[in-house]
């Protein structure tokens, strides 16, 4: 049995849980998120928990049991806390700025480079820090990923956009004459 799929999920008061035929509901104080259900997984509200089951013993079954279970907990977490993930943008002139829904980039090209924030996540600027967050981890993340995509960190000097918590390898530069 799965070890992350027999975890049942528990529901803080002020989240409302509701499972349809394809996809769950979840309504929380900070907005509402669905995630698909797949037939071979069951699911089961008793007592201010999820419990997710599976309907057989198949591979795909298997698969799919702490998946699912994984996914309805990210549900249940951002409509509750949220998530947020922090970019560094590192190098001499390099700077970071949000003007509305954008995040402008300066990294070093010749023009400003503007990012186009989706629906339902917000950024925030102090600094050269860079705060992507929202109630969709999956969607913070891939946003995340899309903005270090511009000028990711490089391993001579550490210029570049890198997560908080992200280490760069350095290598060494070219010796010298010898």
């Amino acid at each position: 049995m799965s070890r992350i799929g027999k975890n049942p999920i528990d529901i803080p008061s002020g989240v409302e849980v509701s499972v349809g035929a394809s996809e769950i509901q979840v309504k929380g104080p900070k907005g509402t998120l669905k995630t698909p259900v797949d037939p071979t997984v069951e699911y089961k509200i008793e007592d201010g928990k999820v419990y997710v089951s599976r309907v057989d013993d198949s591979r795909n079954a298997r698969g799919q049991h702490g998946l699912r279970r994984t996914l309805l907990a990210n549900c249940v977490d951002g409509v509750t806390k949220g998530f947020e993930k922090t970019l560094e943008v590192i190098g001499v002139g390099y700077k970071v700025s949000v003007q509305g829904k954008k995040v402008v980039l300066a990294v070093g090209f010749s023009h400003p480079v503007e990012f186009d924030l989706p629906a339902g996540l917000e950024a925030k600027a102090e600094g050269i820090k860079l705060t992507i967050s929202g109630i969709d981890k999956q969607l913070v993340g891939e946003v995340a990923a899309q903005i270090r995509r511009v000028r990711p960190p490089e391993p001579y000097k550490g210029k570049g956009i890198k997560y908080i918590d992200e280490y760069i390898r350095r290598k060494a530069g070219k010796s010298g004459a010898k």
